[in-house]
């Protein structure tokens, strides 16, 4: 019986500071297009909840429809049909996008 041998050789060596390279590229790649959007949008919902107050349509998460009818500080006081009224938590009311879209005209018509 014969065995046959095959010789394994070592693979070529190159510099270790590429792939160190290739790991901060990937990170700032990350960065990039997944974080710093997040980022972006999370302030952009941050700013329209500072900026509601009486008054204003909202839709909640929950897709509860209703009109702001006084602002606490964690929360809103919705008035969803004649007379009924309940509280909403801040962070559960979100931009619709036809209110985005509505500002989005007001914002060209003002310029």
């Amino acid at each position: 019986m014969t065995l046959n041998f095959i010789p394994l050789q070592d693979a070529p060596q190159g510099s270790p500071f590429g792939s160190i390279i290739m790991i901060v590229l990937l990170l700032v790649v990350f960065w990039l297009f997944m974080i710093r959007p997040q980022q972006k949008r999370q302030k952009e919902i941050k700013k329209f909840r500072e900026g509601l107050g009486k008054g204003d349509k909202i839709v909640s998460a929950g897709g509860i429809h209703g009109t702001i009818t006084r602002v606490n500080d964690n929360t809103f006081e919705v008035e969803v049909a004649n007379g009924v009224r309940i509280n909403i938590d801040k962070g559960s009311v979100y931009p619709s996008a036809a209110d985005a879209a509505q500002d989005a005209q007001q914002n060209q018509q003002t310029k």
